[in-house]
């Protein structure tokens, strides 16, 4: 009898713990705020594009917001990885945003993150002296140097006028990767406290030893379902992107993650949770076998071709991916993502008939 009470109460001291440490739904403040973030993360695709003038006008969601003002664009062009991005402030959160476009080819990454091992290097930024055996994607890194020449003179500038100004990065796709070491620069190399940032689509940045780093600079390490106040890494159902580039090559993701349940546009309150730690089983670590068996399939592939000066050639894509189904799954964050037209997606493009007409495979 007494063994029986024991083994009660021992069961129900494990329910509570996993109760507590499940993934927790979002308050509708949350869920607001997360929406208008990612209206502002499209808005950075015009940039380069039809492009975004001021005082804060575009092609695309610029007539939403009244209360921003344009403080400057950037773009790298081709030949510098084609980062663009802006700067603005924001009188309706009383902050600064600093916005970085995810690329125009989400195929080619998809493909290029998933089928090629990713290059990677020693991670030498700042906070590396207590970031040991760090590394970092070489590609997401250089993306990040092309461009901080242009950002940091006016984040500075205007941190010089208003120390308390609170900074948001927010980045959508390879965005967000360059937002994330943007941020840890920010952090831990100027000391800036008020700093930001949520990410839609963010794919791995580094290994795991980076990840926990990512981890302790934004405070993201507490074994709880609270949501973070200074990193949210939005996923979603059907996005293979945040499970990018593979376990097997060593990259790992960082906490933060809140998790997009619904498939299809548009979420609700509802269909959002935040997630604990990096390997929370309800949320993307889940759906490793995206659209059935394609991922798994794809990332046990050995690519083909041969090194040539420490280089990987082209390697090839098993047909069975439907690339066309990721492409929308990837830029479906509350919006359609990346289009610069009125409306975002006005006509539901790549919805409806076009998708339930399964089209030919890639």
């Amino acid at each position: 009898m007494a063994r029986s009470t024991t083994s009660c109460l021992l069961l129900l001291c494990a329910t509570a713990l996993l109760t507590r440490l499940c993934s927790a739904a979002i308050s509708t403040v949350l869920f607001a705020d997360l929406e208008r973030l990612s209206r502002l993360v499209d808005i950075a695709y015009c940039v380069g594009n039809t492009g975004v003038r001021k005082p804060f006008e575009c092609l695309s969601r610029c007539n939403d917001f009244p209360d921003m003002t344009l403080v400057a664009t950037w773009s790298t062009g081709l030949l510098r990885g084609d980062s663009c991005g802006y700067i603005a402030l924001d009188a309706h959160s009383r902050g600064l945003i600093v916005a970085f476009r995810g690329t125009y080819s989400i195929t080619n990454t998809i493909v290029d993150l998933s089928t090629m091992p990713q290059a990677y290097m020693p991670y030498t930024g700042p906070g590396a002296a207590s970031c040991r055996n760090c590394t970092v994607h070489m590609g997401f890194l250089e993306s990040w140097r092309n461009v901080r020449s242009m950002i940091l003179p006016q984040l500075i500038a205007l941190k010089a006028k208003d120390p308390a100004l609170p900074i948001h990065l927010i980045g959508h796709s390879l965005g967000g990767a360059i937002a994330c070491l943007a941020a840890v620069e920010l952090k831990t190399l100027l000391g800036w406290e008020n700093v930001v940032v949520t990410t839609f689509g963010e794919p791995r940045v580094g290994n795991y030893q980076l990840a926990r780093f990512i981890d302790d600079v934004f405070q993201l390490d507490k074994l709880d379902n609270a949501p973070s106040p200074w990193y949210r890494r939005v996923t979603h159902a059907s996005d293979p992107v945040p499970l990018l580039p593979w376990d097997e090559w060593g990259y790992r993701s960082h906490a933060g993650e809140i998790y997009i349940s619904k498939k299809d546009l548009r979420p609700t309150d509802h269909d959002l949770k935040v997630c604990v730690g990096d390997k929370d089983s309800s949320c993307s670590t889940e759906h490793r076998g995206i659209l059935g068996s394609d991922l798994p399939y794809l990332g046990s592939m050995t690519p083909v071709g041969t090194r040539r000066g420490g280089e990987l050639m082209a390697a090839t894509l098993p047909t069975r991916v439907k690339l066309w189904q990721l492409l929308f799954a990837h830029r479906d964050y509350f919006w359609r993502l990346g289009l610069c037209i009125p409306g975002g997606d006005p006509l539901n493009w790549g919805r409806g008939g076009l998708m339930d007409s399964e089209p030919d495979e890639l």
